[in-house]
């Protein structure tokens, strides 16, 4: 977690630097918002800017740089935040360690202990590992044919035959094992599968069959798994909440993990990805509704569309080329697969 730790610099900064394109008196503070609030270990920037705002991703509009301070854009456990008005519209301003004044100073504590934009433990499982494929990636995937060592399954430390590696590069491999596929509710096509993560190898002999050692492994490897490159790329979490710029019109087609009740902070997955616009840090707003119902009044074969109710926010944070992984930033109700997802509306 340590590379998630130190780009926390660029999540705390991303958050506070976005929509500066917004009027700050299109602004509407929370109802029930405190005048002031220290910040405290656990808290994130979206939790606090919920007490204080309606629309949590809209912090930056209403909140004060004081170039005198160092680190302006980051907050720390201590910092107070205090509201206030400045020609009629909110303000929030920061009062470094509780101290009731903005002054300059050089604090010892260490940048990666400012407070993130959300919960990063929630989504870091889900941030580097391939949990979705297509179905031609996997059509020309290696995969496991025989465990060395008369080995039926192979865990950490178990070498194996795979076929085919023709390359050097990457030495580093994913095991991971097709389960069902990802398919749109509406147009019933498929778009991506979803990959179980098993584990990680190290490639040891390029060839026909290929040898590679498990190093590492969640569960046991099977023959037929496959095996998908790793790459070294630090996961980005820099996220900076916004909300689209083009329509999206999405479904939550499935959530990780095994949850069955969908709240706060699971993750789920929406049949839009890359192609449709969505980037990480987007946020949708979740609807439910939408039903055609039976009208008894007006006589057989009628019916009636039951409009779309609000039920919660989501922030994606991963994209596929069809598919969005996202993270439930609020729930007024209990989420359901095939709710739907678009931008807010206000």
């Amino acid at each position: 977690m340590s590379h998630l730790n130190n780009k926390l610099i660029g999540v705390i900064s991303g958050l506070l630097l976005s929509f500066a394109s917004l009027a700050a008196d299109n602004i509407a503070l929370n109802p029930s918002h405190p005048d002031r609030y220290v910040v405290v270990k656990g808290d994130t920037l979206w939790d606090i800017s919920s007490m204080f705002l309606r629309d949590p991703w809209l912090w930056p509009e209403i909140w004060y740089v004081n170039p005198q301070i160092e680190n302006p854009h980051l907050i720390y456990p201590g910092d107070e935040l205090v509201l206030t008005y400045r020609n009629g519209q909110p303000v929030l301003r920061v009062n470094r360690g509780g101290k009731g004044r903005l002054s300059p100073k050089i604090r010892a504590t260490p940048l990666d202990q400012a407070i993130p934009t959300i919960p990063i433990d929630a989504i870091a499982p889900f941030l580097t590992r391939p949990y979705v494929v297509e179905e031609n990636e996997l059509e020309k995937a290696p995969y496991i044919v025989h465990f060395l060592d008369d080995h039926i399954v192979g865990g950490a430390g178990i070498s194996y035959y795979a076929r085919t590696i023709t390359e050097e590069q990457p030495s580093q491999y994913a095991i991971v094992r097709p389960e069902k596929p990802y398919k749109d509710p509406d147009t019933g096509e498929i778009l991506g599968y979803e990959a179980l993560y098993v584990g990680t190898s190290e490639l040891k002999r390029t060839g026909d069959p290929a040898k590679l050692l498990i190093t590492s492994s969640d569960m046991e490897a099977t023959i037929g798994d496959r095996l998908i490159k790793s790459d070294n790329e630090e996961a980005l979490i820099d996220f900076q909440p916004r909300v689209p710029k083009t329509p999206i019109d999405g479904r939550i087609i499935s959530v990780l993990n095994g949850v069955t009740q969908i709240g706060q902070y699971n993750v789920v997955v929406l049949n839009k990805g890359a192609s449709a616009g969505l980037e990480p840090g987007h946020v949708l707003q979740i609807l439910q509704g939408g039903n055609e119902v039976r009208d008894i009044v007006k006589g057989r074969g009628a019916s009636v569309t039951l409009p779309l109710e609000e039920a919660g926010y989501l922030m994606v944070f991963r994209t596929f080329e069809k598919v969005s992984f996202a993270l439930v930033m609020s729930a007024n109700k209990p989420l359901h697969v095939l709710d739907w997802v678009r931008p807010p509306t206000h």
